[in-house]
């Protein structure tokens, strides 16, 4: 993904424009939204996790019942649930994920999605950044791929970073589309790219 330069701005998009691609209307991603999205991936995978702390915190309580384990148990679950939340709200105030949440539209073609500010400036996404794609009932969502295992710091920092990942995706609504036709070669252009079953 191409990142903001040094003074704000955004590298030029690559390539001429394409007379095939899909363009879309303007859109901008809520950051409020996209956090809620974000949260309900994470939980819908990871709502075991908060079971953890509160099945190791009350196995004291089995043996010798006490109120102050359960509080305890439930207090350190509240904690490490506001903490994951905090993490992912987290990734809608970092810098990196500004073009996110910019006022865009998309060129999407055989060889990228691009992100386009205006005719000068965008940021390009290729196919192989994209890990998979869903043709949901308001929207597409495509999911960018995380960093492989050479990418993370190594030792406790990498498990970290590979065990509590934050989803990031990019969610085009079907109302930003010019016509049904966008839709269909939208559909048939994630099928050819194996993001949507066939």
């Amino acid at each position: 993904m191409q990142q903001p330069n040094q003074r704000g701005g955004y590298r030029q998009a690559q390539g001429a424009s394409n007379p095939l691609a899909i363009r879309t209307k303007k859109h901008q991603q809520d950051k409020n939204d996209y956090a809620k999205m974000a949260m309900a991936q994470v939980w819908k995978k990871e709502w075991w996790r908060a079971l953890i702390p509160l099945v190791l915190f009350s196995l004291p309580a089995a043996f010798a019942f006490s109120w102050w384990w359960v509080a305890a148990a439930v207090l350190v679950t509240v904690i490490y649930v506001l903490l994951r939340s905090a993490q992912v709200m987290g990734v809608t105030q970092m810098e990196q994920s500004n073009p996110l949440f910019q006022r865009v539209n998309y060129e999407i073609d055989q060889r990228q999605v691009l992100l386009k500010l205006n005719e000068r400036e965008g940021m390009n996404i290729g196919w192989d950044m994209i890990e998979r794609a869903a043709n949901q009932k308001d929207g597409y969502m495509l999911w960018l791929k995380q960093p492989n295992a050479d990418q993370l710091p190594a030792g406790f920092k990498g498990w970290l970073a590979r065990t509590f990942t934050v989803p990031v995706f990019l969610h085009l609504p079907h109302r930003i589309f010019n016509s049904t036709n966008d839709l269909k070669l939208m559909d048939s252009l994630l099928k050819r790219k194996n993001l949507l079953p066939a």
